[in-house]
């Protein structure tokens, strides 16, 4: 099975985009609901400058070295986004919009002052080519496996056994920190945890997809996920399924249409986002127009049953009373009446349009409360 795996260039590419997907779902679920997804586009921009810093003080371009610089510098993003948050000069969305181009022009300055001739460029951490990934590879047991894939595979497994083993700390800390704070669950540590990871699955990202795809990986398939969802368990493994679908779909609308694989990717996300927005069983547009449509011909339906009763009280027959009582057109009327006789509240008799009694009891609930007692 790893020999066809290897073997097939596609299904590494696949592969390499389904373990970023993963690992980058896996945070991305409770950076959303901390509403500190902006943090993650941050740090994936200030990475360069952890990048950088290692390669001048070590001469690495990779390994677990880079994984720690890309750390130390997430860490430093949100440190110091928290330093300016906490002047109260600036609130959170500017303060990040300081740090992180700050720190990734400093990057991108160093690295062409110092480090010109080294295969580390803003343009490949930006972008970078999934297209590419079989082509770099490692000796394990034998075999010759892509680099994408072994680091991705162990940033992965540490993002899953974070969420699964600390998930109840992680979920406590995401909706009530003060209560996590209480129990002794130390919330800002686990916060600075998340950062962490983050940053570590930046790093390994970025060589082999670039920030961008990371970024998309990490926000909208939890974004598509929280709107189908309000349970937090399901809302990651909902985008999970998104990612893996996006990898897959992605690659092949790619070959199909030989376009960039990375983009395809990122676009497949978007176009799953957009379906959940419009298509969302409990928050998606369509249910809420259904929603509102059902509401407005409940609250005509209402209106209609006081005019009937009001009428009823003062002895009349309301032949007519939608278009001239309501002043509502024909096809309003004809709308109403047909929602009104479905639920059992009119029904139609030799006088004209009379209330059944649940139509009676639901007029009389409406006006009880504006019911003035004498004296």
């Amino acid at each position: 099975m790893l020999a066809t795996l290897l073997a097939d260039p596609g299904l590494v590419i696949v592969t390499t985009g389904m373990l970023v997907g993963t690992a980058s779902s896996l945070l991305g679920a409770f950076l959303i609901l901390r509403r500190n997804s902006m943090l993650a586009d941050a740090i994936s921009h200030s990475i360069v400058l952890g990048i950088v810093l290692v390669w001048l003080l070590t001469r690495q371009q990779s390994g677990a070295v880079q994984l720690l610089g890309a750390a130390l510098a997430g860490i430093a993003t949100v440190a110091l986004t928290e330093l300016l948050t906490r002047t109260r000069k600036v609130k959170d969305d500017a303060a990040i919009g300081l740090v992180f181009p700050a720190l990734f022009a400093l990057g991108v300055l160093l690295l062409n002052l110092y480090a010109r001739d080294v295969h580390v460029d803003q343009h490949t951490v930006l972008l970078g080519e999934i297209g590419f990934v079989w082509l770099r590879t490692m000796p394990i047991l034998g075999h010759e496996v892509p680099q994408a894939l072994v680091w991705l595979g162990l940033v992965t497994t540490i993002n899953a056994s974070f969420v699964f083993l600390l998930f109840k700390e992680l979920k406590l800390a995401t909706f009530d920190p003060a209560l996590a704070h209480a129990l002794g669950f130390a919330p800002a540590a686990l916060s600075y945890a998340l950062l962490v990871l983050t940053s570590v699955t930046a790093v390994a990202s970025f060589e082999a997809v670039g920030v961008v795809l990371f970024v998309a990986f990490v926000i909208v398939p939890p974004a598509a996920a929280y709107l189908l969802t309000d349970r937090l368990e399901r809302m990651i493994l909902l985008g999970i399924a998104v990612a893996l679908a996006s990898s897959w779909l992605g690659y092949l609308a790619a070959v199909a249409l030989d376009v960039s694989i990375g983009g395809m990717m990122a676009v497949v996300t978007g176009l799953f986002l957009l379906a959940a927005f419009l298509a969302g069983p409990r928050y998606g547009l369509i249910a809420r127009l259904v929603r509102q449509r059902h509401q407005r011909l409940h609250d005509e339906c209402l209106a209609l049953a006081v005019h009937l009763l009001t009428a009823e009280n003062q002895g009349e027959h309301p032949r007519k009373p939608l278009t001239d009582g309501l002043a509502w057109t024909d096809a309003r009327a004809t709308r109403v009446l047909a929602e009104c006789r479905r639920h059992g509240l009119v029904r139609d008799d030799a006088a004209g349009l009379a209330l059944t009694a649940k139509g009676r009891g639901a007029a009389r609930a409406l006006l009880e409360p504006w019911r003035v007692e004498p004296g």
